[in-house]
């Protein structure tokens, strides 16, 4: 009974779903089983039917971001996966309909001989051979073991790739077969690009009469881009004005946060009565920054006057060990700066090396398997070798060093400077002197370092730099936060935000024509959570929103929305106007164009007739007036001395005569052009994929997986 009492109370309810379907199925059968389908809710697109799921593009997406280490943001992964799926499927249905399979013979081949399986030492027999069995076996045991699953998706991925690439090379194989040039081919464009064209023209530009004497109304832009439609489509977009509200500290901020770094100079007495040593008095200057929230970490290498804020630089570099300077302003800080130690160093040392690696150093190759006591003593037997015999360090570079790059050079790293190099390798360069050899271990290994030469030996300093980040107060982040508050309470209440920022003095700013799937917003960067509210399906023209971003209050305001299909009017006048301007421009000239020859022509629209030489329909440039493709071309295919009117080209109207064509001497064959032509449409293999996604219907839904609503 309660049962039956629930859906009495709810039958009204019901009744409207039911009609709405009912209605739906009347326009659209095909509607109904989407009504009650939840799995469209669960479709990211379609590729000529074929549906791909959100779990097909969600898994795709996750083993990018694997792939990429998450090194790219949400909206380039899934932009890039969207990307690599469409092209996956249009191949895939192209070689079904050719009947070409690509079948796993095909694949293990590919993979076989990828390099990176054929020169693994994990592959490779007791000759130093690539082995199929023991790869096999690899991927076998690999498949079959449970701790192993992330690297069995590492190959089976990777295996995928190929199978994918791998029909993709195949398609563009055959197209490209089939692309040639024929021997007539190759005559005419050798024509085409030497036949010369001499003649006389009149021309009237466009520019000789005023944009004032001709009206563009908005139907006749409209009918135009009806008309063209392919030229005019677009996806859906918005504008947006926003203003920005920076957090930013003020003079009274940057005052109060001066003093504090001025009071950690002397010693103080805190509220136990205690001595807190200053930095002036300070020893361990670790202890020192981590006691008094330093926002600078201590940096213990030497610094040269150049790497110093220069307004200070020159004081700092006349004073000595356990001086302090400060507070001074550097960039976004203030600072303070002990000097911990003097010395003299060259600005760059040229150093050769061997290096020796082990297993668990860093970029270690996988085939290094000694200890580190084992890298140790063959550096050390390697360091009393060049001693005795400094002519065999090269040698000994080329046979032993695991750096590549500088082994097949003797070990030669040429010049760096004290910034380049990691600092156990940089310490030895730069503090001792040229000639000097020892062994010297980093992260990388062991390294026999040989310092070939030095210059420009200079005074360095240590520094003990403490720093505070200039960053607004509290009550200054208040103030701009009510500020927004206020921008985003006076545009609830008045249409204009224009009027209301103008009597605020503020900075409108706007972004135009973003997409659904855009994250940048032009003058403020990465702001996805803006865009994907101003596609939101309850956003009208004219919704604002405050957005609280790093450092800054932002009011957006929508201005504009563009629907999917033909871009409208406002859009698209600025594009057709000129178009349609020239146009009229050109019947207005025309009705002056009158004469049989060149001469009444010329009288006729108060001009002068003008001789043009070697023109040619490959740069169909005409001295005077610049490109005119259709005028050159008209001309191309013009009898000689024969008088033609009103051709409109691209900077105004014309006549023309042509008086001589200079045809180029005949070749004995056009083989070399041919080849020509053949090897550049072999070149163009990469429109293949574009003609065919052009061809494609392919419906794009990733926007119900991005859109807040």
């Amino acid at each position: 009974m309660a049962i039956l009492s629930k859906i009495r109370e709810r039958s009204l309810f019901l009744i409207i779903i039911i009609g709405l379907a009912l209605f739906a199925f009347v326009l659209d059968p095909s509607t109904l089983g989407d009504f009650f389908n939840s799995s469209k809710v669960n479709e990211v697109g379609e590729i000529n039917g074929e549906t791909i799921s959100r779990q097909e593009f969600a898994n795709a997406l996750e083993q990018y971001k694997q792939q990429t280490g998450g090194r790219v943001t949400e909206m380039q992964a899934a932009k890039t996966v969207w990307d690599n799926l469409v092209r996956t499927k249009i191949y895939q249905g192209q070689l079904e309909e050719a009947g070409i399979t690509v079948g796993e013979n095909d694949v293990w081949n590919e993979l076989i001989n990828a390099p990176s399986v054929q020169n693994s030492p994990e592959f490779q027999n007791e000759a130093g051979l690539f082995d199929e069995g023991l790869f096999k076996t690899f991927l076998a045991t690999t498949k079959e073991d449970e701790s192993q699953k992330q690297l069995w998706s590492a190959w089976s991925n990777y295996m995928n790739q190929i199978k994918t690439s791998t029909e993709t090379n195949v398609y563009n194989k055959l197209v490209t077969a089939g692309l040639g040039a024929s021997l007539k081919e190759g005559e005419m464009d050798y024509m085409l690009e030497n036949t010369k064209l001499n003649g006389q023209i009149v021309y009237v530009p466009y520019t000789s009469i005023a944009d004032s004497l001709v009206k563009i109304t908005k139907s006749e832009v409209a009918a135009y881009i009806k008309e063209n439609a392919t030229e005019f489509k677009t996806d859906a977009t918005r504008d947006i004005s926003y203003v920005q509200f920076n957090i930013k500290a003020t003079p009274e901020d940057e005052e109060v946060i001066k003093q504090n770094v001025a009071n950690v100079i002397e010693d103080s007495i805190d509220r136990n009565k205690q001595t807190v040593v200053g930095l002036k008095n300070a020893t361990s200057y670790k202890e020192f920054f981590d006691a008094n929230g330093s926002d600078i970490n201590l940096d213990e290498s030497f610094k040269y006057v150049t790497d110093i804020n220069q307004t200070i630089a020159k004081e700092i570099f006349e004073g000595n060990e356990g001086d302090v300077f400060g507070p001074y302003k550097d960039q976004e800080f203030f600072k303070v700066s002990k000097i911990t130690a003097v010395s003299k160093m060259p600005d760059s040392v040229k150093a050769s090396h061997i290096l020796i690696p082990f297993v668990g150093s860093q970029r270690a190759n996988p085939e290094v398997t000694r200890t580190e006591e084992e890298a140790k003593q063959l550096a050390d037997s390697l360091l009393t070798v060049v001693k005795r015999s400094r002519s065999k360090f090269e040698d000994l570079a080329k046979e032993f060093s695991s750096d590549s790059g500088s082994g097949a050079k003797g070990g030669d790293l040429g010049w760096f400077n004290y910034r380049r190099m990691t600092p156990e390798f940089r310490d030895y360069s730069f503090n001792n002197k040229t000639g000097d050899m020892d062994v010297v271990q980093s992260p990388f290994g062991f390294h026999i370092i040989k310092i070939d030469d030095q210059k420009n030996n200079q005074k360095v300093l240590k520094l003990a730099t403490f720093g505070r980040k200039i960053i607004a107060s509290e009550p200054t982040e208040n103030a701009v936060f009510q500020k927004a508050e206020q921008f985003a309470l006076a545009v609830s209440k008045n249409s204009d935000y224009n009027a209301v920022a103008k009597e605020n003095n503020y900075n409108l700013r706007p972004a135009v024509g973003l997409k659904v799937l855009d994250e940048n917003v032009p003058g403020i960067g990465n702001q996805r959570q803006i865009v994907s509210w101003a596609f939101g399906s309850d956003i009208e023209l004219g919704a604002f929103k405050r957005f609280d971003l790093e450092g800054s209050h932002v009011v957006a305001i929508v201005s504009n929305i563009t629907k999917k299909g033909l871009l409208p009017v406002e859009k698209a006048i600025n594009t057709v106007r000129p178009i349609l301007t020239n146009s009229k421009k050109a019947a207005l000239i025309e009705e002056k164009l009158q004469g049989a020859t060149l001469a009444e022509i010329a009288k006729a629209s108060n001009t002068n007739v003008r001789s043009v030489n070697s023109v040619k329909l490959k740069s169909p440039s005409i001295s005077g007036v610049g490109l005119e493709p259709k005028v050159v071309g008209a001309m191309y295919n013009a009898a000689l001395n024969k008088v033609y009117n009103k051709i409109e080209g691209d900077k105004g109207v014309f006549a023309f005569t042509v008086t001589k064509r200079d045809l180029p001497t005949a070749l004995p064959n056009y083989e070399t052009k041919r080849k020509s032509i053949s090897q550049e449409r072999k070149r163009q293999t990469f429109k293949i994929y574009e003609a065919m996604k052009e061809a494609t219907e392919v419906k794009d839904n990733r926007a119900s997986m991005y859109v807040s609503n």
